[in-house]
């Protein structure tokens, strides 16, 4: 296990143990907080019930999430409405899904989509992953095996998205996305189920696998929260910016008034 050790604290603060945890795929739920801190200050509603679950609505109400670790098996579940563009859809995240990883779906629906036309498949191969078909389904592996993500369609007709991540003892999580959910929303969680980058957990959350790799860092609690104030203060710019926009967008002209008679020609 490798130490590292971040220097510029104030004297007065005490350190506590922290891990980098890699793959993310296998690092446990996480902090709930990572995802519905950054939709309250991109704006959005926090429906929750005191001592219930997590229920957060956007600002047109058009889409609502919910995390319930009360129940199981638990976990995230993301309901969109149908609009002009797509029909209904859900996702549905198993409770040991990442934070992070849900987060790149969640911060996307935060933001306007992209003109690009999003390809799911595409980060994926960009990080190595083996991407095959398997009869009618297409498949996307990890380079370590732990991590999947498939196009499945059954002989009915009926498609949805499969995901997850397990290690050889069983453990890890599993999430589905119905065939309306937005490609660029899919394609915001592949990124961050693809990502190489470690992500952070307190010490006794880390999760026993002989398949992930940890590296010991002490963390103070001043150092933690600027890290994730950085993560708010950025959703709050991002909204401000795009609101202002709105405001200053300029309204279509009037047409100019003309007598019912019609104009007149001066000669």
């Amino acid at each position: 296990m490798k130490k590292k050790q971040w220097q510029g604290w104030g004297p007065d603060e005490q350190a506590e143990q922290h891990y980098l945890v890699q793959p993310r795929a296998l690092a446990g739920g996480g902090d709930v907080r990572h995802v519905s801190e950054f939709l309250r200050a991109s704006g959005w509603r926090d429906k929750s019930k005191t001592g219930g679950p997590l229920r957060m609505e956007s600002p047109d109400r058009t889409v609502r999430i919910a995390y319930d670790p009360y129940v199981l098996p638990g976990g995230w579940t993301i309901h969109g409405h149908a609009d002009g563009a797509n029909g209904e859809w859900s996702a549905h995240l198993g409770r040991q899904t990442p934070a992070e990883i849900v987060a790149g779906l969640t911060d996307a629906l935060t933001r306007p989509c992209s003109a690009h036309a999003p390809n799911v498949w595409a980060p994926l191969q960009e990080q190595n992953w083996h991407t095959r078909f398997e009869g009618q389904d297409y498949m996307a592996t990890s380079p370590d095996g732990t991590a999947w993500m498939q196009y499945r369609q059954s002989p009915d007709g009926a498609a949805m998205w499969w995901t997850g991540a397990q290690d050889k003892q069983g453990n890890g999580w599993t999430a589905n996305f119905t065939p309306n959910t937005p490609m660029h929303l899919v394609q915001a969680f592949s990124t961050e189920l693809a990502s190489p980058d470690p992500v952070m957990r307190p010490r006794g959350r880390v999760p026993h696998s002989a398949q992930i790799r940890t590296w010991s860092m002490s963390v103070k609690p001043s150092q933690l929260s600027a890290w994730q104030q950085a993560r708010i203060t950025a959703a709050r710019a991002a909204t401000w910016a795009r609101n202002s926009a709105r405001s200053t967008r300029p309204r279509t002209s009037a047409r100019p008034y003309t007598p019912a008679g019609g104009a007149r020609t001066r000669r």
